[in-house]
């Protein structure tokens, strides 16, 4: 079967009881994703940094294709969490990186007053693969070197 798209366990996760995402109905366009571990995500005060939670998950994908991570839809109203890019980006070639082949986190913030505690197996966003399109002109060569946040200055 050729692989066009899909997840996989990423390094140091392979035998830590990680499930690979699901859509829930015939008609949902994006995969649940759950923590691949306990992780405390404290009240927010001004000049914290987000929480980077582990999903254990990489994926692949054609080269003109990214995978969006979004905060699901009950996340705030139930939870008080946040993703602290609003939308997160996932390119290609993040995938299999040297260094954390590809693995995909959540930044998150908790906007409650209270510390929220998030246990392996919680569904904790949703991610969605989609074509992109690109300017005329563009000649991009770049390689990239390196994982999460690599791109960014």
């Amino acid at each position: 079967m050729e692989r066009i798209r899909g997840f996989e366990i990423a390094k140091g996760f392979e035998n830590k009881g990680i499930n690979l995402p699901e859509r829930k109905t015939k008609y949902s366009a994006a995969y649940d994703i759950e923590a691949a571990e306990d992780v405390v995500i404290p009240s927010f005060k001004k000049g914290m940094k987000p929480v980077l939670v582990p999903t254990g998950l990489k994926a692949y994908m054609q080269e003109d294709e990214v995978l969006y991570l979004m905060a699901k839809s009950s996340g705030f109203s139930k939870k008080g969490i946040l993703l602290s890019n609003c939308v997160g980006v996932v390119d290609g070639d993040y995938y299999g990186n040297e260094s954390n082949d590809g693995h995909i986190m959540f930044s998150m913030i908790n906007l409650k007053e209270e510390d929220l505690y998030i246990k392996k197996g919680d569904a904790i966003g949703q991610a969605l693969f989609s074509k992109y399109l690109i300017t005329d002109g563009d000649n991009t060569e770049g390689i990239r070197k390196g994982g999460f946040g690599s791109t960014s200055n």
